[in-house]
């Protein structure tokens, strides 16, 4: 498991579920103490909890906070152990460089990035310079969009060991983010090679060969992934994108549809799902999938427009004219949009109207009707995919 906790990686630990075969109360409470287990983050939790004894024997030990701090990082418990490592901080006058690296693997944790970043700073102020720093800063700064930097880190871990998947991975995350595909692909390649069974790895890889066309070597580390870890809801987007590329969008629409039930903040799941539908003509079908994806994102390809035109194309005028009022906000200017809302407010209460104008404010009148705005869809190379697991 990659030691760091990424915007990207989340990577899900693996517990027991353990029966009781015995009858009597005494095995069924066993058993259910048992199957409890399967909350515990395999072991950081309980060894940060097997420190509360010491600490209350010898509560101005620096030393005992700080590796309580470090259990609770494992086991995710940001706060505490932010609480912690800040008191073992206080104890020590000369606080050593660890302490500091512990500190920001908790305020990375909790999504402090530049806090996180300081932290490790000050870690290094002290003469503290394992790879784990760099890897830290790697991945951070990766997070926080600094790109460059990011690499910079990265390459100093991989210096050290040039087999450290974590490293690779993040390396080929930010290759993509500055739009180096072939370098990208060569990292994150080397990542799922020498962790073969991350399936964040494995999608990431997958993502990145569907963007570029390469469905069918993308299919092979979905298949991968889906062994691993069937709940991958990105993986099963993924797998959709494949189907879409081979010109089967019943199969790519039931991907997507798993996908945005596993995984709700999935939006461009539900993006595709809901595009299927609006390409079909079924805008009532279209309408939830499409309203979700455009509360995440207002900039996915003419998602406003889809959902005005879905709404409008069911006689659902008032959420149409709310559509396309926001569409001329967001394109002031768009003559589509503005004759859009004045034809569709003709067919809406004069009471009711007024209302919307007061709260979304009054739309500027078109000069004259333009000719009529369709969503663009993207061409669909069809391509049989190679697919494992049943469908």
């Amino acid at each position: 498991m990659f030691p760091v906790r990424s915007f990207a990686l989340l990577l899900c630990g693996s517990g027991l579920l353990l029966t009781s075969c015995g009858g009597d109360a005494r095995s069924a409470r066993t058993s259910e103490r048992m199957v409890n287990l399967r909350t515990v983050k395999s072991g950081p939790a309980i060894q940060a909890a097997e420190l509360n004894g010491a600490i209350a024997r010898k509560p101005r030990n620096a030393a005992l906070y700080a590796r309580r701090a470090a259990f609770e990082v494992e086991a995710g418990n940001q706060t505490e152990a932010l609480r912690d490592i800040n008191r073992a901080i206080e104890l020590d006058d000369d606080a050593p460089g660890e302490y500091f690296l512990i500190k920001a693997r908790a305020l990375r944790g909790q999504g402090r990035l530049q806090a996180a970043i300081e932290a490790a700073a000050q870690a290094q102020q002290r003469g503290y310079n394992p790879p784990e720093l760099h890897l830290l800063l790697g991945e951070t700064n990766l997070a926080a969009r600094r790109f460059d930097l990011a690499v910079d880190y990265l390459d100093r871990v991989l210096r050290d060991n040039p087999e450290n998947s974590s490293a690779l991975f993040y390396k080929g995350l930010a290759y993509s983010a500055l739009r180096d595909t072939a370098q990208a692909l060569e990292f994150l390649r080397a990542s799922a090679l020498r962790a073969p069974r991350q399936p964040e790895v494995l999608h990431q890889l997958a993502y990145l060969l569907n963007a570029s066309r390469q469905p069918q070597e993308a299919a092979l580390y979905i298949e991968r992934g889906l062994k691993i870890d069937p709940a991958h809801a990105s993986l099963w987007y993924d797998r959709g994108r494949v189907f879409d590329y081979a010109g089967q969008p019943d199969s790519a629409a039931r991907h997507y549809a798993r996908a945005a039930q596993l995984d709700s903040t999935l939006y461009r799941a539900d993006y595709r799902l809901g595009l299927y539908h609006y390409k079909a003509k079924r805008f009532r079908d279209a309408i939830r999938p499409l309203s979700r994806a455009k509360r995440r994102s207002q900039f996915l390809p003419d998602i406003g427009l889809m959902v005005a035109d879905s709404h409008e194309q069911i006689g659902q005028n008032v959420p149409a004219w709310v559509a396309y009022r926001q569409l001329v906000r967001q394109f002031p200017g768009n003559k589509h949009y503005t004759f859009k809302i004045w034809k569709i407010g003709g067919r809406i209460e004069p009471i009711l109207l007024d209302s919307l104008r007061q709260l979304y404010g009054a739309p500027p009148v078109p000069r004259r009707a333009p000719s009529s705005l369709r969503p663009s869809f993207e061409p669909l190379e069809a391509k049989e995919p190679t697919l494992l697991t049943p469908r």
